[in-house]
């Protein structure tokens, strides 16, 4: 029986129908993978698209993977010396803690002495070191000429930055500052340590960034005519998750209660303030360990001194500082992450100062509780210590695992540091090829990231490349 002309066509038809819908299938993901970051974070907030790219994404995960059992892992005979490690240390078991997290009870979730004789973990209330500013604080103050400045995709670092240059005079552009901070534009985190480094090398200011900051600080700071800069935990919307953030910091209401701030990502662009609650302000900022950065003329500098509690000006006694917060933290709520994450970053950075394992280990067994609990994947674009920490005991599986799981979402393949720790654990195995292509990686990241340069000359020294 012949099949009639128009019958044909309209098989002919479902067939390519079908074929490309079969090509769209396979095809789309990869096309929306491909996409630059802004385009894609807008299709997925988008109303007509949020379902197709749902459909064709793989979402981020609710959290990181949980740590595995440590004991199966055998630690290399020896790490080798990677250079650069030093460059990007700029200081700039689960714990029911009775009444605290000791010392012993860190050791015994490690699983035994550590063998180092660390500094052991106070227990008690930290009390801040009085700053030599005797004078009351005004109820309210607030600093005019900030710039309002909206920023680019994922530019938080760099347009607080230019809100801050521009207060003092700095006519640098934000376009500038990513050009040097992100050359990448999809680079997803710009560090304090970098940003401090940038003034200090390029322009006519002076910056320090610090961890460990307290509401009386930034309200002396205020008061004092120099606004601050604040990095925090963020929460847009309920469909992106959780991120990190500037915030500009220029004013402040006792009676209120309030804090007011430039929000470069939320407005309002106005001009007018953004207002936060003192207790709303907090518990965002200690979810990066209370991390701030002033910028300042040079012939300031014994002012912001005389401001910044005493024990945050040292590295060493900042670190012991905000480990004894974070201790503290976790004694009044053993679920709390983000002190669980901080006890575990400021023992690492104890760790990198001292060279002592115990520092390490304890600062590992902070990160497997956090981990355990849920922590938000993002949380590694922002702060790497668990992969310094993992790398410095020999949990070289840990260390790919997590930089598995992060270059597997659309941001983590924009975060150098997670390719440029992934290049040490890989070394670490002896896969030196694995360790020279993580660098490179790297550096197509962000060229400007000097740490990874040097690892890469030092792989290519042996490989004779």
């Amino acid at each position: 029986m012949e099949i009639k002309s128009g019958t044909k066509r309209l098989i002919i038809a479902i067939v390519f129908f079908q074929v490309a819908l079969t090509v769209a299938i396979f095809a789309l993901p990869r096309a929306v993978e491909a996409l630059p970051g802004e385009y894609y974070v807008r299709l997925q907030n988008h109303p007509l698209t949020a379902g197709v790219m749902e459909l064709v994404t793989t979402p981020l995960p609710a959290a990181l993977p949980v740590a595995a059992d440590v004991s199966s892992q055998a630690a290399p005979a020896s790490l080798p010396e990677i250079p650069g490690l030093e460059d990007a240390t700029l200081a700039t078991a689960t714990f029911t803690p009775e009444p605290a997290a000791t010392e012993t009870a860190i050791e015994e979730a490690a699983g035994g002495d550590s063998g180092a004789a660390a500094t052991p973990l106070p227990s008690a209330t930290p009390e801040p070191s009085p700053s030599p500013t005797v004078e009351p604080l005004p109820e309210q103050a607030s600093l005019e000429g900030l710039s309002v400045v909206k920023q680019g995709f994922n530019n938080c670092g760099p347009a607080n930055l230019t809100i801050i240059l521009n207060f003092w005079g700095n006519e640098t552009t934000q376009e500038e500052a990513a050009a040097y901070l992100k050359p990448n534009r999809e680079d997803r985190n710009v560090s304090p340590w970098q940003i401090e480094e940038y003034v200090n090398d390029f322009t006519e200011l002076r910056a320090l960034a610090r961890s460990g900051g307290e509401l009386e600080m930034v309200k002396r700071f205020i008061a004092a005519g120099i606004p601050v800069v604040i990095e925090k935990g963020y929460e847009p919307n309920s469909t992106e998750g959780w991120y990190g953030h500037y915030l500009t910091v220029y004013g402040y209401d006792d009676s209120r209660q309030e804090i007011y701030t430039r929000d470069t990502n939320s407005g309002p662009f106005d001009g007018s303030p953004r207002s936060d609650s003192y207790d709303d302000f907090q518990y965002w900022w200690q979810q990066f360990n209370y991390t701030f950065y002033v910028v300042y003329r040079p012939e300031q500098e014994g002012l912001v001194h005389s401001i910044i509690p005493g024990q945050l000006l040292d590295d060493r006694s900042m670190w012991e500082y905000t480990t004894q917060v974070a201790t503290q933290e976790v004694s009044a709520d053993p679920g709390n992450v983000f002190a669980l994450f901080n006890l575990g970053v400021s023992q690492t950075r104890l760790g990198e100062l001292t060279g002592e394992a115990a520092y390490y280990e304890r600062g590992a067994v902070a990160f497997d509780q956090a981990r355990a609990i849920g922590l938000p994947p993002r949380t590694l674009y922002y702060e790497h210590r668990p992969f310094m920490a993992y790398w410095k005991i020999g949990r070289l599986a840990d260390v790919l695992e997590l930089a598995d799981a992060l270059l597997a979402t659309t941001g983590g393949r924009f975060v150098e540091e997670i390719y440029w720790f992934q290049g040490h654990a890989l070394a670490g195995q002896g896969n030196l090829a694995g360790a020279r292509d993580a660098y490179v990686s790297a550096l197509e990241v962000n060229s400007n990231f000097h740490p990874a340069q040097q690892s890469l000359d030092w792989v290519n020294s042996l490989l004779g490349g």
